[in-house]
C-alpha cells in the first residue's frame, strides 16, 4: 500500500550559494542573486502549487552587513527590485507577503515600500510569503524578550505570566503554523542564526545544490525525505510505547 505523500503546512528556506554559482561561471556576486531570484520565483510558484500554506525564505540576514559594501548595495538593490517587479504579480496569484526583520535599519523609502506591500496583499488568502529581510534569530529572540520586559515593568504582567506560550506569542511568524520543514541549499551544515525558536523541532534537510540551481524536481526530494522521516517531538517512537 502505498502511503500518501503529506505536504508541509510551513517550509522555509535558507537560500545559500548565489555568490558562489557566480564565481564558478567567473561572474561577479550580484549575477549569483539576480539568479537566485529566478529561482525565487520558482520556487513560489510551486509551493502554492504544492498547497503549501506558509513558504519563508532567509533573503538578508542581520550579518549581511559585514559583507563588502558593494555587494550589500547589489542585495538592497535586488530586494528593491523585486519588491517593484513582483508585487503585482504576488497579489494576482494571492499570495500575501510578510517581511520579518528588524526593517527599521533600512531607508524610509524601502520601509515605505515594504509597508505598501504588506499593505497590498495583507487579505489575500493563498500562499503566504514570508521573507526574512535584515533577520537574525537571536534578533528575534532578544526582541520578544523586551517586549515581555516591559510588559512587567508597566505592572501589566508579572514574571509568573512569562510562559512558553506567552513568549512565543511575541515571536516573529507566531500566528502561523510551525515550521514544519527547515532546507538549506549550498552545502553548509549550520542555521546561520535563523529562526533559531521557531525551527525547534523542525525537520532540518540539507543539499549541495547551490541555491540558482535550486528547483521543482529537488524541492519535491526535500519534501519526499520529509515524509520518510519520524517526527516524534521529544517523545518516543509509537512501537515503544506498547513494549
Amino acid at each position: 500500500m502505498i502511503q500518501e505523500r503529506y505536504i508541509p503546512n510551513h517550509v522555509a528556506i535558507i537560500m545559500d550559494g548565489n555568490g558562489r554559482w557566480a564565481q564558478q561561471r567567473k561572474q561577479l556576486r550580484a549575477v549569483g542573486h539576480r539568479a537566485g531570484l529566478k529561482a525565487v520565483r520558482k520556487i513560489v510558484t510551486y509551493a502554492a502549487t504544492l498547497g503549501i500554506k506558509v513558504l519563508t525564505l532567509y533573503a538578508f540576514s542581520s550579518e549581511n552587513w559585514k559583507r563588502p559594501e558593494n555587494e550589500v548595495s547589489a542585495l538592497i538593490s535586488l530586494f528593491i527590485y523585486a519588491l517593484n517587479r513582483e508585487m503585482k504579480s504576488l497579489h494576482k496569484n494571492n499570495v500575501r507577503l510578510n517581511i520579518i526583520g528588524n526593517i527599521s535599519q533600512f531607508n524610509d523609502d524601502l520601509q515605505n515600500m515594504i509597508i505598501n506591500a504588506e499593505q497590498l496583499t495583507k487579505d489575500n488568502s493563498g500562499l503566504i510569503l514570508n521573507v526574512a529581510a535584515n533577520y537574525g534569530g537571536r534578533w528575534d529572540i532578544l526582541q520578544s524578550t523586551k517586549k515581555m520586559a516591559k510588559q512587567v515593568l508597566d505592572g501589566k504582567i508579572t514574571l509568573d505570566d512569562i510562559t512558553e506560550e506567552r513568549f512565543n506569542s511575541e515571536i516573529s511568524m507566531h500566528d502561523f503554523p510551525e515550521v514544519d520543514l527547515v532546507i538549506r541549499t549550498g552545502g553548509e551544515y549550520r542555521i546561520s542564526n535563523f529562526l533559531l525558536w521557531q525551527i525547534a523541532y523542525s525537520e532540518l534537510y540539507f543539499t549541495n545544490v547551490l541555491w540558482p540551481d535550486f528547483n521543482q524536481t529537488l524541492f519535491d526530494k526535500a519534501i519526499d525525505v520529509f515524509n520518510a522521516r519520524e517526527r516524534r517531538f521529544g517523545s518516543i517512537p509509537i512501537e515503544e510505547h506498547s513494549c
